[in-house]
């Protein structure tokens, strides 16, 4: 891993977000600045004002972040690391507050379809928020017992807000998973169990995606990930985005790289790095 110049780890978001806790979790020795927006976040890695990027690209009940795969490619930044985030969703309010002054819930949109048991079970309104620790912000700020937000205990913490009710999510197994990004490529083998991703488009010849991908099914290399989306809108220009299991220099690895390039008219690799402890 390249030395830290900054010490700091820029995520998109309020003090309190998941990502918040992605970075507290994945690098607890760098400080987490908070920024507006993804593209904010990777730009305060590029002007060199933090050495990292928590980003957060898939959520296991709400299928992929969007602009992610658009911003990964044209980021410049490599990928060095994933990190599995458990989600779990508690109902914060103002110190002293009892359940049943509870009146609504405040939260990100996602958050609070997470969450319906929960709220229908109790009688709770749902508030649409920006996000979740901006909620938080909020609640705090407003200083009304009938208004709780839906967040993380480390918003809670941040606000000075009391935890009503904890792990109130629906599904038991909500989880995020983010990639950790840096200005230089690190494909150093520094686990068993490394990942490669990469994105690509295919030549215009009949079943070229079909061929493209054979290389990997007989080489046995394990594809955990291939997405596709439109390429500046563009509905004849498609790119794939893939991650598989194995580093470059694996030799089927290799072998099926090499046959991939064959199919395609542009490959790059976005980053080369060890699976998480928690992946499946």
């Amino acid at each position: 891993m390249t030395a830290h110049k900054t010490g700091r780890i820029a995520f998109q978001g309020e003090p309190g977000a998941y990502s918040h806790q992605a970075c507290r979790e994945a690098r607890p020795d760098l400080e987490a600045l908070p920024c507006r927006t993804f593209e904010d976040a990777i730009e305060a890695v590029r002007k060199g004002e933090a050495d990292l990027a928590m980003l957060p690209v898939e959520n296991s009940t709400y299928g992929r972040v969007a602009d992610i795969h658009h911003l990964l490619p044209e980021s410049g930044l490599h990928i060095v690391g994933e990190a599995f985030v458990r989600v779990h969703i508690n109902l914060l309010a103002l110190p002293g507050t009892r359940l049943d002054q509870v009146e609504a819930a405040m939260s990100h949109t996602v958050l609070l379809g997470q969450c319906r048991g929960f709220l229908r079970q109790h009688g709770l309104r749902s508030v649409t928020g920006a996000d979740t620790a901006g909620s938080a912000q909020i609640v705090a700020q407003k200083g009304d017992p009938k208004l709780a937000a839906l967040a993380s205990e480390l918003a809670g913490e941040i606000y000075g807000l009391d935890v009503l009710a904890r792990h109130i999510e629906d599904k038991s197994n909500n989880t995020t998973r983010f990639l950790v990004m840096s200005p230089a490529p690190d494909e150093t083998r520094r686990a068993d169990r490394m990942m490669t991703t990469f994105v690509f488009r295919v030549r215009n010849i009949p079943a070229a995606l079909y061929k493209a991908m054979g290389g990997f099914a007989t080489n046995g290399v394990n594809m955990t990930k291939l997405e596709s989306y439109m390429v500046d809108g563009n509905f004849t220009a498609t790119q794939f985005y893939a991650d598989i299991e194995g580093h470059p220099e694996d030799a089927n690895v290799k072998l099926a790289l090499e046959e991939l390039r064959y199919f395609t008219s542009t490959m790059s690799i976005l980053g080369v790095y060890p699976a998480d402890p928690r992946r499946p």
